[in-house]
């Protein structure tokens, strides 16, 4: 029996409460239960995991053209973000949300299906992924949970709904769901039914693009613990990690204070070299930047070169600590040794610029260069307490 305690939560979850919210579920006849907010606000609300903005997406008897002409009549942008499945998007004030007439599914092709729309929301729900996804609200928070997934979300159960390679073959990315939602929703216990069919899958991923891998990958890497994840994931086949970077992997979340995303695409960088996340998971060029950045001052730190790394990469100092732990294999004390070094460290401006070595008689050119490179690490070198007089005074030697 679902608690009455996870039954109030959702009736009061803000993003249920909010104007625009409502605005909707007025204009799609959510009052007479033909529309209700679907899926993972729903179970985040029961679960008492609501984020600050989370995504609001609705179900609705109401056919495409029947919520595109509501809007129109109402002033609400819409847009026919998926129309061959259903799905049109509004936008109420700062709210988009995705709205989506119930299917059935009459034939599918991998990913995908001929559709048919329906009122049943029983067969809406069987079509989905997991139980803890095919949960329902009405505008005013009841709870529709046709599967009994509302009790599977708050054990923290993430079950395939009906028979698991089905919903596999349909869509393959869900291999790489049920990874995610078992260590985002199931404590990384992974339920044996479910692990079995996506072993069995795991010879047939090769279809699925790098970037829908991806997006699933960096929303993984951005739990608080994903390592044993990780882990099945390697011995069921999914993805060939080494087992060092594993253990590494491990280590990085039992020291690190919050883990995050940019400190493990550091360490992987690390293992697997730094092109194979952005080959493999098409990151942005930000993002793999900025891991980049964290693993080359992370190994500065594991050289000792504190001061190289505190002048060159200020903003990644503190994943690159964590990272660098990980690399070297050091014990608490001996991060807390290099933090307390850094806390000490107030780098100044270099002294020096390339017009200055002109003035004082080099030629522009490679030559210059390797000068000013040659003076900044001496620089680097002396605790940044040479002056400019002083390094010019380096050119002589």
């Amino acid at each position: 029996m679902i608690p009455q305690s996870a039954l109030d939560r959702l009736k009061r979850a803000p993003w249920l409460q909010r104007s625009e919210t409502q605005a909707i579920f007025a204009l799609l006849d959510g009052a007479k239960g033909r529309t209700r907010a679907v899926g993972g606000v729903v179970r985040d609300a029961l679960a008492n995991r609501m984020r600050e903005t989370p995504e609001i997406d609705f179900a609705t008897e109401l056919t495409p053209e029947d919520v595109t002409k509501r809007a129109m009549a109402a002033g609400i942008p819409v847009y026919p973000t998926g129309i061959e499945h259903g799905t049109v998007t509004l936008r109420v004030g700062d709210l988009v949300a995705e709205v989506t007439t119930l299917r059935e599914d009459v034939e599918t092709f991998g990913r995908r299906a001929r559709v048919k729309f329906g009122k049943d929301w029983t067969r809406d729900a069987e079509r989905r992924d997991f139980t803890l996804n095919a949960l329902y609200a009405d505008a005013d928070g009841t709870l529709l949970d046709p599967l009994g997934g509302a009790q599977d979300c708050l054990d923290g159960v993430v079950r395939f709904i009906g028979d698991a390679d089905q919903r596999i073959a349909e869509d393959r990315l869900r291999v790489y769901r049920f990874f995610r939602f078992s260590a985002s929703h199931g404590h990384e216990r992974l339920d044996p039914t479910g692990l079995d069919a996506v072993a069995r899958a795991a010879g047939t991923l090769d279809g699925l693009s790098a970037e829908r891998v991806g997006a699933e990958m960096r929303r993984m890497l951005d739990l608080p613990r994903v390592a044993g994840t990780l882990a099945t994931m390697r011995t069921a086949g999914i993805l060939a990690l080494p087992a060092d970077l594993l253990e590494r992997l491990a280590a990085y979340e039992r020291q690190a204070r919050q883990p995050n995303r940019n400190a493990r695409l550091a360490l992987l960088s690390a293992s697997l070299g730094v092109t194979w996340p952005r080959e493999h998971w098409r990151l942005s060029n930000d993002e793999a930047g900025m891991a980049e950045r964290t693993l080359a001052a992370a190994r500065l730190l594991v050289d000792f070169q504190v001061n190289e790394a505190a002048y060159r990469y200020p903003a990644v100092l503190a994943d690159a600590v964590e990272v660098a732990a990980a690399l070297a294999g050091w014990t608490g004390a001996g991060k807390s040794a290099v933090l307390a070094r850094l806390a000490e460290i107030e780098v100044p401006r270099f002294p020096i610029s390339g017009n200055d070595l002109i003035a004082a008689g080099l030629a522009p050119g490679p030559g210059l260069g390797m000068a000013l490179e040659r003076l900044e690490k001496r620089w680097i070198a002396s605790n940044f307490r040479l002056g400019k007089a002083e390094l010019l005074a380096e050119l002589k030697h």
